[in-house]
């Protein structure tokens, strides 16, 4: 009989540290051991707390071992799985956080990066070995598929997601059930259910980790769309970068075909609906509906005007309803637990709950999942951790490359749609970059700026010719070439390519640039008045300089300039070559008198 439970995250970011090792080893160990019958190893999704991976979680007692190596496995076998006593040395703790707890054992749900979640969308990850179909349909799998097919009708199904005021969570937040009303009255002799996991935005992989912990209920709610639209085919455009993804997304669909929870007459309802994988290249432009669906057609992925709208015309010239998989990932637990489960969470316009992937300058780096009206203060300090050095944070980019900046002084901002398109931002796929003191605004606009132009489709002037006009600007301004007229230039321009672009990608794609005009228009003034950077990250616009009273002569920066930029004699202050310097800093880190500093 089975007494204990090794979840081991199977993520991509703990299988990029090693986990599948980790698994192998700890199954290895098990057997040597004599407790294959009495402890079961289960690689599950991600657990969420991604910069502590590998993750490893002992159940019944929910241990939660954090940053495990290969070598520590054989010692957890034999003192906790073995023994009964918790390795006390791998334990995560949050007793610095101020969490109270005996021995300092502090079990995944009781950290405070925990506290404040409510997990809907990711319910089943890092719960659950997503590769089983059977553990799935233990956790109510299939279920809401059941009770929709057997008792109700497609218009109350549609109804049932308009009540619970699901949102779409791609970026636009158009309401759910409306946009699948729109689909179901028109009639045609055949109709398509679409979900985008096409994932493009920097730092984001919300949806990664949906498909890869839980890949059955993107299966399930498809299969629920198709029913409440009428349609009988699905397709699934997933990135190809996203191996594990797909090929767990793949065996989900061939389980559930065998299973009959695919195909013909599905719960004996008369229903057929069959799901089908199609691969993308990495083209970010494919994010938007239009685009995707072309490029499932075969040809190259570029936006169609609007309308007439997917609803109407979309996926092979037929009505077809798209979402992206976290709206999906809502679907099954709206069926099953009804609407008010759903809009019991949020704020009054922005129901339930979103899932974000906190990165950049946090110290929990990891997908987190709060209920709509959440503050970015609990987002960063309490579920986040703050900012990492003692550093003061500085903004945090909401909406990826189509986003814009939150600055410090809207840190209690609640979190819904309507608050942060009222703020010049937007919610987005869910990425949130968090950025501290040492961040230059300019050129992190510059950054995303740079992400937009190598990856529009150049489907439509505005986008093609004035991102990469904008970004031009951008240079001359962080290499100390630009000028006030610039500034104004630059503003005219973003508003010109918001207003005539033709898909949503192009029409956003300043956000980044005016966001950070508007909220740190002091930093844009230095760069071009007087030709500094605040933040000292702009190369050209800095120098690099030696404190002659604080200098002790030790020659450690000469000894590991690159350029041999600088010179001195032992203990006299030393001097750097301006001429020669390449601003690499490598002479501050390894300065340990704090002498050398940038200007």
């Amino acid at each position: 009989m089975v007494r204990a439970q090794v979840l081991i995250c199977g993520g991509t970011g703990c299988t990029s540290s090693g986990s599948q090792k980790l698994i192998s080893e700890f199954e290895a160990q098990v057997e040597k051991n004599g407790l294959a019958e009495e402890v079961k190893i289960v690689r599950t999704g991600c657990f969420g707390l991604c910069a502590l991976g590998p993750v490893v979680i002992v159940y019944p007692d929910g241990t939660f071992y954090s940053r495990v190596a290969e070598e520590d496995v054989k010692e957890i076998v034999e003192e906790h799985l073995l023994k009964g006593r918790v390795v006390e040395r791998l334990v995560y703790n949050d007793v610095a956080e101020g969490v109270k707890v005996e021995n300092n054992n502090v079990s995944l749900n009781d950290t405070t990066f925990y506290a404040k979640q409510k997990r809907v969308a990711l319910r089943n990850c890092g719960v659950i070995n997503p590769e089983n179909i059977d553990e799935y349909i233990a956790m109510d799998g299939y279920a809401a598929l059941g009770k929709a097919l057997t008792e109700m009708t497609p218009d109350e199904v549609i109804q049932v997601v308009k009540d619970s005021g699901l949102r779409g969570r791609g970026g636009g937040g158009f309401p759910t059930g409306l946009k699948w009303s729109f689909t179901a009255k028109n009639q045609a002799d055949q109709k398509y259910v679409v979900c985008n996991a096409d994932e493009g935005d920097p730092g984001a992989f919300m949806d990664r980790s949906v498909l890869e912990g839980d890949p059955h209920c993107i299966v399930e709610a498809m299969a629920i769309c198709g029913y409440a639209t009428g349609a009988s085919e699905g397709y699934v455009y997933v990135r190809a970068e996203y191996p594990i993804a797909v090929a767990r997304l793949q065996k989900a669909i061939e389980d559930a075909r065998a299973y009959g929870l695919l195909g013909k007459n599905i719960f004996n309802s008369g229903f057929d609906f069959d799901l089908f994988i199609r691969l993308g290249a990495g083209a970010f432009v494919c994010g938007e509906e239009t685009a995707l669906m072309t490029s499932i057609e075969g040809n190259r992925g570029e936006p169609r005007p609007r309308p007439p709208y997917p609803a109407v015309k979309g996926l092979f010239g037929k009505p077809t309803t798209e979402n992206n998989v976290e709206t999906f990932a809502n679907i099954p637990q709206i069926i099953l637990k009804g609407a008010e489960f759903f809009n019991s969470m949020g704020t009054e316009k922005s129901k339930g709950t979103k899932v974000f992937a906190l990165g950049g300058k946090i110290n929990h780096t990891g997908l987190v999942e709060i209920p709509m009206g959440t503050t970015l203060r609990e987002i960063i300090e309490d579920i986040g951790g703050g900012i990492p050095n003692g550093k003061k944070f500085k903004a945090a980019q909401t909406g990826g490359p189509s986003g814009g900046c939150l600055p410090a002084s809207m840190l209690d901002i609640a979190i819904d749609y309507d608050n942060l398109v009222a703020q010049g931002a937007m919610m987005g796929s869910g990425g949130l970059i968090v950025m501290d003191e040492d961040t230059c605004m300019v050129d992190i606009a510059k950054f995303f700026l740079e992400f937009t132009v190598d990856e529009s489709c150049g489907k439509c002037t505005p986008c093609r010719i004035g991102t990469k006009r904008l970004y031009e600007i951008l240079e001359k301004i962080t290499n100390g070439e630009g000028t006030l007229e610039n500034l104004d230039e630059m503003e005219a321009l973003c508003h010109y390519i918001k207003d005539n672009s033709l898909c949503g990608l192009g029409q956003t794609a300043p956000n980044p640039v005016l966001s950070t005009y508007l909220r740190f228009k002091d930093e844009y003034i230095a760069h071009v008045v007087d030709k500094r950077c605040p933040a000292g990250v702009c190369k050209n616009l800095l120098s690099i300089v030696i404190d002659p009273d604080k200098c002790k002569g030790c020659t450690a920066c000469a000894r590991v300039c690159p350029v041999g930029a600088i010179s001195g004699s032992v203990k006299n202050p030393h001097v750097i070559d301006k001429s020669k310097c390449i601003k690499c800093g490598a002479c501050i880190e390894k300065c340990k008198f704090g002498a050398i500093s940038k200007k």
